[in-house]
C-alpha cells in the first residue's frame, strides 16, 4: 500500500508552461482522504511552493531546494545548510565561470548580484523572495544552496568545473540552465529517507516521481519509482517504471489514478 508520493515539479508534475493541471486538486483530496502524505519534492524555493500550493499548503509536505529545507503545516522538519565559508568560496568560483549568473539561495531569500533581465526573469518562476546585493559573500542569512544559472548549458558548461567537488559537495543539474551546490548529505534522495524515518512509512510504501539529474537519488527511495516519460535518459535507467504520458499531458496525475483506481 502506498503512503507516501514524492513528485517533482518542473518537467513532472507541472506541464512546460509551469501550470498544475486542474485535475490534481481533486485527486490529491482523494489521496488526503485515504491518509496519503504527498511531498512536492523541488529545486525551487519554499516560498514559491507555498505560492504554488496555498490551497493545500496545511496538508502536504515542501521539500524545498533540493532537500535542504523541508516544511510541514509550518513546522521546519529539518534544515541542511551550507557554511558559509563553502558558500563564499563556491561564490567566488561561480563569478569566473564564463555565461552565469549567481543565486545564493538562503533560508530566508534568494540573493542576486546581477540585474541582468532574463536571469532576473526566470529566476522569479522560482524564487518568491529575491533580492539584490552588490556582494553575495556578504549576505546575512543560513545558506541553503549555492545555485549557477547557465544561459548556455549547465550540463555542458557550469558542471565541468565544479564535478571535481563532488566527494565533498553536492552537486546537481537541475535542469538545462540550472547547476545546484549543496551540503553533501543535502539531497533529495536523503530528505525522503527522513520524511520515511518520520512517518514510519517504508520503501514498498512510497511512490516517487522524477524528470531531471538533481531527482538522481531520489528515485531509488521508493519502490515504485516513476522516471517521466520526457525524462533524462539517467533517470530513465534508474526507475523502476516510466509513466504512460509526459509531463504535458498530466502524467503523475493520470499514473496515480491508475495505481489507486481513481476515477
Amino acid at each position: 500500500m502506498i503512503k507516501l508520493i514524492a513528485v517533482d515539479l518542473d518537467g513532472t508534475l507541472l506541464d512546460d508552461n509551469k501550470n498544475i493541471h486542474p485535475s490534481f486538486w481533486e485527486i490529491h483530496k482523494k489521496l488526503t482522504e485515504q491518509g496519503v502524505i504527498f511531498v512536492a519534492a523541488s529545486g525551487r524555493q519554499y516560498y514559491k511552493l507555498l505560492e504554488q500550493f496555498e490551497r493545500i499548503r496545511d496538508e502536504i509536505v515542501f521539500l524545498a531546494e533540493n532537500g535542504t529545507y523541508v516544511v510541514y503545516k509550518d513546522d521546519e522538519l529539518f534544515v541542511n545548510n551550507m557554511n558559509m565559508d563553502d558558500a563564499r568560496y563556491f561564490i567566488k568560483k561561480g563569478r569566473g565561470v564564463k555565461g552565469t549568473d549567481l543565486i545564493l539561495c538562503g533560508k530566508q531569500s534568494a540573493w542576486v548580484e546581477n540585474t541582468y533581465e532574463p536571469f532576473i526573469e526566470d529566476a522569479s518562476r522560482y524564487y518568491r523572495r529575491l533580492n539584490v546585493v552588490d556582494d553575495l559573500t556578504a549576505v546575512n542569512d543560513k545558506v541553503l544552496k549555492i545555485t549557477l544559472w547557465d544561459h548556455e548549458n549547465a550540463e555542458f558548461n557550469s558542471y565541468p568545473h565544479f564535478k571535481e567537488y563532488e566527494n565533498k559537495f553536492k552537486i546537481a543539474v537541475a535542469g538545462d540552465v540550472w547547476l545546484d551546490i549543496t551540503h553533501n548529505t543535502a539531497s533529495k534522495g536523503n530528505a525522503i529517507k527522513n520524511l520515511q524515518e518520520i512517518f514510519s512509512i517504508s520503501h514498498n510504501e512510497t511512490l516517487i516521481f522524477g524528470d531531471y539529474l538533481n531527482d538522481l537519488d531520489m528515485m531509488p527511495e521508493g519502490y515504485y519509482s516513476y522516471a517521466m516519460k520526457n525524462a533524462h535518459p539517467k533517470i530513465l535507467e534508474t526507475s523502476r517504471f516510466v509513466t504512460r504520458y509526459d509531463n504535458n499531458n498530466n502524467g503523475v496525475v493520470e499514473t496515480i489514478r491508475e495505481l489507486f483506481n481513481l476515477s
